[in-house]
């Protein structure tokens, strides 16, 4: 097999906190390893447009504690024709890049798993707050995203404490509950609504018929955005009519869970998958992504990552229910 000695890296995909963590262990693992690393900025929009530099250890000081993305994200339509990752692949060619790292969730992944059928070179890092790629236990940013939802859930019961209220919180996710299930745990909730499973918005309803009404007076019920009896408003107005003696709220956190510094584990996570990424092409290894499972690095095939389900901790449900008595 040929040597691996220029190495790409881009960030795809929403952002997650963290990515400028994993980028920089990729960067500086590289060369530790003796290879020539390359930024491409604006994700698969920089190789079709030949957006790609040089980049070096300096160039990554100071960015471990930062969210977002130095490198940039935006879609590329071009990336998405033959046409266009050909122009991609010649652009790569051109710098003499042999290793391509993409930081990035299922979106990305498909590009790159194509991309890797076709030219053979990407590694994929799981970058996503929704952790809902298979085969890794966690993903980049997820950690933080859960963090920030909890940091305001506790200020929004305050309020829901001091005026007898109900408050439905939607959280971001996509069609994954992991966000709303781990952080409704954490946050002491009420309740939690996630697309997962069908029947808990009735065992809600069950919930505010004896519960809420016996002993409480204020509540907090956390909803996935994916949510299959629609979103928090929807859910809220429903609840509304069925229950006028709640004084409810709704409240949409939003793109603040993209935001804001990494936590330490987000950090961890990211520098570790960073260091894997540049080591699993030292290997040989292509069309892979870099997973922690039980805390060991693994390598998960594209194809594997991006069309299985990642299993949620459906557990933490009836830790939830147990729990908000």
């Amino acid at each position: 097999m040929k040597d691996i000695k220029r190495v790409g890296v881009l960030t795809s995909g929403g952002d997650a906190p963290g990515m400028n963590a994993a980028l920089r262990a990729v960067v500086r693992t590289a060369i530790y390893n003796g290879l020539e690393p390359f930024a491409i900025y604006d994700g698969y929009k920089g190789i079709v447009e030949g957006d790609i530099r040089a980049i070096g250890a300096r160039d990554v000081s100071n960015i471990i504690q930062r969210g977002g993305t130095i490198l940039k994200s935006a879609r590329c339509e071009e990336f998405h024709t033959r046409k266009g990752r050909e122009k991609a692949a010649k652009n790569l060619l051109e710098k003499g890049i042999d290793g391509l790292i993409v930081i990035g969730g299922d979106g990305s992944f498909c590009g790159a798993n194509i991309f890797s059928k076709e030219f053979n070179i990407p590694i994929g890092i799981p970058g996503t707050i929704d952790n809902d790629l298979y085969g890794t236990d966690y993903t980049i940013g997820f950690d933080t995203a859960v963090n920030t939802v909890v940091e305001a859930v506790d200020k929004i019961r305050d309020t829901a404490s001091a005026h007898n209220r109900l408050f439905f919180v939607e959280v971001m996710g996509r069609d994954a509950g992991c966000i709303a299930l781990q952080s409704a745990v954490a946050s002491g909730a009420e309740a939690v609504l996630i697309p997962e499973v069908e029947t808990h918005f009735y065992e809600l309803e069950e919930y505010l018929n004896s519960e809420l009404k016996s002993h409480k007076n204020s509540g907090i019920v956390i909803v996935a955005e994916g949510e299959k009896h629609g979103g928090a408003y929807q859910i809220a107005e429903k609840i509304g009519k069925d229950y006028p003696e709640y004084d409810i709220r709704v409240t949409i956190l939003g793109h603040i869970q993209r935001g804001g510094s990494p936590t330490s584990y987000d950090r961890v996570v990211a520098s570790r998958l960073g260091v894997a990424s540049i080591e699993a092409l030292i290997d040989g290894k292509k069309s892979v992504m870099v997973g922690i499972v039980n805390s060991d690095i693994v390598h998960v095939p594209f194809e594997k990552a991006i069309k299985n389900s990642e299993e949620i901790p459906t557990y933490l449900l009836d830790i939830n229910k147990i729990l908000s008595i």
